[in-house]
């Protein structure tokens, strides 16, 4: 079975609409407010995802111990922050989710915090701005949060036309994770090298990179099932 939402029902993804968004009902919610940590765009929508999860838990159709959530791009960001938040997610999967989602902030390739803050300021809390052009201040890096997921089942892919979302550093993310995995004795990544173009790895911790530009294809869609199946099954 497959659910998924609009994003837009859930914020609007325009700054000038927050106080449309599901934000806005809460009894805390200030229009306007600048507060360092204001939940934005891809907290909702994170939010979103798990009430989803919430309705499908009545669904006695769904088999709740194999939920996934995919999403690519700025839902790829927001899939793995849902992940990170909620447990009921055993498989969670990025596609092309760059800056913000896999890819390390450190690296400072393709989009950076200083470009992302300034062009898409309503996706984040305003405390992260303060790290535009100061990533070495971080006081983490993106692989950290994946991480999170332990011990559930990751899978990150990249496209290698796609540099605005920095595939290596994508990678090199979910490669990271690895001493976190192997305390639940699970396997990672072998090697700090990204793999070639349409050569999948399949553990606990997957990743694929495919030929082409900032998309969901056949390809990932395939990848993705197959690594559903691996630990579904």
């Amino acid at each position: 079975a497959v659910a998924t939402m609009c994003y837009h029902d859930i914020y609007p993804d325009r700054a000038e609409l927050r106080d449309y968004s599901v934000a806005s009902l809460f009894p805390d919610y200030i229009s306007g407010s600048k507060n360092h940590d204001e939940w934005e765009a891809i907290g909702v929508w994170a939010w979103g995802s798990s009430r989803i999860v919430d309705y499908l838990e009545r669904e006695g159709r769904i088999d709740m111990s194999k939920i996934a959530i995919m999403g690519h791009s700025r839902q790829g960001k927001a899939a793995l922050w849902s992940g990170a938040q909620d447990s009921r997610f055993k498989v969670v999967i990025s596609n092309d989710s760059g800056c913000g989602g896999a890819a390390l902030s450190k690296r400072v390739y393709g989009e950076n915090i200083a470009r992302i803050t300034t062009v898409l300021s309503h996706w984040f809390c305003p405390a992260f701005s303060q790290y535009a052009g100061n990533e070495e201040n971080l006081p983490f890096d993106q692989h950290e949060m994946l991480a999170l997921i332990a011990p559930r089942h990751l899978y990150v892919a990249s496209a290698e036309g796609d540099l605005w979302a920095d595939p290596k550093g994508e990678y090199l993310s979910a490669y990271y994770t690895n001493k976190v995995y192997e305390l639940y004795k699970m396997k990672g990544l072998d090697s700090p090298v990204p793999p070639a173009v349409h050569q999948p790895i399949m553990n606990d911790v997957g990743y694929h990179i495919r030929a082409g530009k900032h998309d969901v294809t056949d390809y990932d869609w395939e990848r993705f099932m197959d690594f559903c199946d691996l630990h579904f099954k």
